[in-house]
């Protein structure tokens, strides 16, 4: 099927159950609705909507649409939306696939849906708060704004305290351990490389005896032994060998060479020697300084085996750990300073949800008043709407006009719209205050004002003149046709006095041969 749906006030009639519903659930697919496989025509593969929209080139619709990559089509927007058997679906938006949310994003700005099942939305509490703030623009949108802002700032800061007061005892835990560690580190008081140096000098020390047995002996056999004045050594040995070549030295040259080779090794072995003998006389075989040395090496194995794999690692572990536990000390300064901004918060908090209550009062009482204007036109001249807005009390809320009420992320205020039918009934909320015929003109008058301020370009009403008829049904045929000379109107409808006022009709028919109906 095809529909070319004209300017101003179209209306969709038929007999109950020929298909007039399709119009809202094909718009509800392009605008980013929940696909249902049962959409789907029983032995097809798929089902598929296709919508063209007119949009300026310089809203803001366009913009967002451009940014995803989609091109616009002589002005108009191509939207598609194909639902498989399965229930999977696919979007597309001006020739590019796009995720179905640029769809949802898109349709606040392009088309306002308002059926039966919308008005049962705006009988809740949060939806007559968002209709009233959306009236209200910009006296409400500013200081909501910061009022958010202030809003999550606190949520992060009481998080964030309250998180510290919890694992107080956590903490303190772990800032005994570091203590602990901390003062043992302390105690023995290790350097750097002081492991490797005890190493060193326990290996020494153990083996004493045998390096000075080894150092003598090396020396007696490079300078000789003074107890055994006939033994041959090295020194002598290459002393002789130099005695022999300078005698005959001056006759060639290279022997000159070889003799002064000679000379050098004489002076090498000397100096050896005498290091030999140095090391034999400072060898320190003190058994007192190795367990010293053991004891020291224990003390820091000790340490390696709790904090580090060496005295190195001990160290930094030592002052990351005094790091730590500086934070962990600081707790209670800033348990003071979290607790000071929270309260700071709390106050601020207070004063933009002062300003939100003063905004959406003086809002409430415009809107009210042009709502209860256009029940007048709607056959309800009795009729009064006004608007509830208070405050639960709360001990740990923030302070509003010097009490402390209960506060969430839109403000401190529950806001309610009210219907008073005739003179001398009492006002009672719109849920329990008014029957089908009276809700419906309600909502529509809610719209229309609503028309004023809404850049919304589409309105489709789907059956919103359920329950009425008559004059009544007269007058919202009326409103409709006014509605539809700022805006696009779309209407399902089985009133004759509602369609009579169209600008076009579109009739929907059912036909069946037997084994598909069309």
């Amino acid at each position: 099927a095809v529909v070319e749906l004209s300017p101003g006030f179209t209306a969709v009639t038929g007999e109950t159950g020929a298909g007039k519903t399709m119009v809202v659930t094909s718009l509800g697919l392009l605008l980013g609705g929940r696909a249902d496989a049962a959409l789907v025509r029983i032995g097809a593969e798929k089902a598929v909507v296709e919508g063209r929209i007119t949009v300026p080139p310089d809203a803001s619709a366009a913009v967002r649409a451009e940014e995803a990559g989609a091109e616009l089509d002589d002005g108009a927007l191509l939207i598609s939306r194909t639902v498989s058997a399965e229930g999977r679906s696919r979007a597309h938006l001006g020739g590019r696939s796009v995720p179905v949310g640029m769809l949802a994003e898109l349709a606040d700005e392009l088309v306002a849906v308002h059926g039966q099942t919308d008005q049962q939305g705006l009988l809740k509490l949060t939806r007559q708060r968002q209709a009233l703030d959306r009236y209200a623009g910009d006296a409400v949108a500013v200081p909501l704004a910061k009022y958010g802002e202030a809003y999550r700032r606190l949520r992060a800061v009481s998080t964030e305290l309250e998180e510290i007061v919890t694992r107080a005892r956590e903490r303190a835990q772990e800032a005994d351990l570091l203590r602990f560690g901390l003062d043992e580190i302390a105690a023995v008081e290790p350097r750097a490389g002081e492991d490797a140096e005890l190493a060193e000098e326990a290996e020494r020390l153990g083996h004493a005896e045998a390096l000075s047995s080894a150092a003598t002996a090396a020396h007696a056999a490079l300078a000789g032994n003074p107890e055994d004045p006939e033994g041959i050594d090295a020194a002598t040995l290459v002393a002789g060998a130099q005695r022999a070549l300078d005698a005959v030295r001056s006759h060639d040259p290279a022997l000159s060479a070889l003799a002064d080779r000679i000379g050098e090794i004489g002076i090498l072995l000397g100096d050896v020697a005498g290091e030999l003998a140095g090391y034999a006389d400072d060898l320190d075989a003190d058994p007192l300084r190795l367990a010293a040395v053991e004891e020291r090496r224990a003390a820091l194995t000790g340490l390696t085996r709790k904090y580090g794999e060496d005295v190195a690692a001990v160290l930094a572990w030592a002052e990351e750990s005094g790091r730590r536990l500086t934070e962990l000390d600081g707790d209670d300064e800033r348990i003071d300073e979290l607790t000071a901004e929270r309260d700071a918060l709390r106050t601020e908090l207070g004063g933009l949800a002062q300003d939100l209550t003063d905004a959406r009062t003086e809002a409430a009482e415009r809107f009210a008043a042009a709502v209860t204007a256009e029940l007048a036109s709607l056959a309800m001249p009795h009729a009064r709407v006004s608007f509830a807005i208070r405050q639960t009390e709360d001990p740990e809320g923030v302070e509003v006009g010097g009490r402390t009420v209960a506060y969430g992320p839109s403000g401190a205020d529950e806001v309610e719209l009210l219907l008073a039918p005739h003179p001398g009934a009492p006002a009672r909320p719109i849920a329990k205050g008014a029957s089908g015929g009276e809700l419906s003109r309600v909502m529509l008058a809610v719209e229309v004002v609503f028309a004023g301020t809404d850049p919304v370009p589409t309105y489709l009403f789907d059956e919103v003149d359920a329950g009425v008829g008559g004059k009544a049904a007269v007058e919202i045929g009326r409103r409709l046709a006014r509605l539809a000379k700022s805006a696009q109107v779309v209407v399902v409808t089985h009133l004759p006095q509602v369609a009579a006022f169209a600008d076009r009709q579109l009739l929907v028919e059912k036909t069946n041969d037997g084994s598909v109906t069309r």
